[in-house]
């Protein structure tokens, strides 16, 4: 099935993940939160971009994302009409250790200021 989108999806490779775009791109609460709802699911494991309840119009929501995918916290692909999102822990664990393990619990604490 053709992709939904006329452009390809950028993913930089391991190797290319700089330090400073992917501080940039965890340095705002919605992307952490996206963050931590993707560190919550097993280990692989995809959440639709429709799936994350986020206190940010659906514009605004696809530039989140798209900031994550280009410093290469996440991994993107189309499946028929949705967007799947996987976080590259691997990756990022690999480059840089424990970075993870910082970031995500405010992606918690971003959340539950939004529930409570």
């Amino acid at each position: 099935m053709a992709s939904r989108t006329a452009t390809e999806l950028v993913h930089p490779a391991r190797a290319q993940l700089e330090f400073t775009a992917v501080l940039n791109a965890l340095s705002d609460p919605v992307r952490l939160a996206i963050v931590a709802r993707l560190a919550d699911v097993e280990p692989d494991g995809e959440l639709a971009c429709t799936t994350f309840a986020l206190p940010v119009s659906k514009s605004t929501q696809s530039g989140h994302f798209k900031v994550l995918r280009e410093a290469g916290v996440i991994y993107q692909r189309d499946e028929g009409t949705r967007r799947l999102n996987r976080l590259r822990r691997d990756d990022l664990d690999a480059r840089f250790p424990g970075l993870l393990d910082l970031a995500v619990p405010q992606g918690h604490a971003a959340i539950a200021g939004w529930s409570g």
